[in-house]
């Protein structure tokens, strides 16, 4: 099972959900950083579970231990290693289930992979484990300097925010890091009746990179745009990736997806960013943007149908604390992957201009 991330940034996470403690290991980081727990902390207060009724209430304070790699408050170029023990583990909540398989899940494709499966909270294949990548992006967030990196949700279900009411200021200030004030009291209520009747939705997320210098990423393989896409991907739940315009650049005709580009103050200024800023594989300078798609949460009220490790047909109904909708708390998760990548990229292209 590949466990690692990355090429000159790079993290390894470890762990299950109802472990003993999940944790990972980064590696080349360069030295005499500043760093901290303190640093990492906030970002993973924002993916915390807990933080309101529309997420899991298992109550997790993810408070993250630094092992290895700083010394006096600096890192140190040796491998960093972090840590976020398991207090709020119930394992019993699973033992109705644990010899079936829940439809949408990975529990039956680890289970022909390995022949074995930790059915405790679905193991490593428990969204528990994206609390190390956000700990990673955290670090990684040190690296990239001054790129801004924000993301928001824009779609629960079917109801999707008024881009003319679009304010950063208001993903603070709701349960679903919505840029939409208005859309935030309707979900309120429509995830609450999702919640009560035992189902869940899915969702769509946005992530934007601000002061990107151009540049980065390789004109073939190991494209930026293909390493953002598959970083997304790798996040549970994710479906569906769009980079810029994305699918709707197929409706496009050329002059109109085209991003014109003018002279301005004796530099190129892009008159529009269907293109996501990627250009060829490599960043233009533009704002990076990407979305992608998380699926409903796969562990519900509901029963389905199902089979068991038997082969016999039978059916399912997942208890205990789950999210109705998963993509609340991808949206930390999403800007983590991207600060991974793009901390990896501006390395590399150090290593290859000096």
């Amino acid at each position: 099972m590949s466990n690692t991330f990355g090429r000159l940034f790079k993290f390894t996470t470890w762990g299950e959900s109802h472990g003993e403690a999940i944790g990972c290991v980064i590696d080349g980081v360069p030295a005499q950083i500043p760093l901290s727990e303190a640093d990492i902390q906030p970002w993973l207060d924002k993916r915390r579970p807990a933080q309101s009724r529309h997420t899991t209430q298992r109550k997790e304070p993810d408070t993250v231990k630094i092992l290895s790699g700083v010394f006096e408050g600096k890192t140190t170029g040796t491998p960093i290693s972090l840590m976020i023990a398991n207090e709020d583990s119930k394992s019993k909540d699973y033992n109705d289930i644990k010899d079936k398989f829940r439809p949408g899940h990975a529990d039956y494709t680890y289970f022909k992979k390995y022949g074995i499966r930790d059915w405790r909270g679905s193991g490593r294949a428990s969204a528990r484990e994206t609390a190390m990548r956000v700990a990673a992006g955290a670090v990684a967030r040190k690296i990239i300097g001054n790129v801004t990196i924000r993301g928001a949700l824009i779609q629960i279900g079917t109801h999707m925010v008024d881009y003319a009411n679009w304010d950063w200021n208001a993903t603070e200030t709701n349960p679903f890091w919505c840029p939409d004030a208005i859309a935030a009291m309707q979900w309120e209520k429509y995830l609450d009746e999702v919640r009560k009747s035992g189902s869940s939705v899915g969702a769509v997320i946005t992530v934007i990179a601000e002061n990107v210098p151009a540049g980065l990423g390789e004109p073939v393989y190991g494209k930026l745009d293909a390493d953002i896409a598959s970083a997304m991907m790798s996040i549970n739940a994710v479906k569906g990736v769009e980079i810029g315009a994305g699918f709707g650049a197929a409706s496009l005709r050329g002059e109109d997806n085209a991003d014109r580009m003018r002279m301005s103050n004796g530099r190129i200024e892009f008159l529009s960013n269907n293109a996501g800023g990627i250009l060829g594989g490599i960043s233009s300078g533009q704002d990076i943007v990407v979305r992608f798609a998380v699926k409903p949460t796969s562990s519900i009220l509901n029963p389905v149908e199902t089979v068991d490790i038997e082969g016999r047909n039978t059916t399912i109904q997942t208890k205990g604390r789950h999210d109705p909708c998963v993509g609340i708390r991808a949206v930390p998760v999403g800007e983590a992957m991207l600060a991974c990548v793009l901390a990896d990229h501006l390395l590399l292209q150090k290593a290859m201009k000096g």
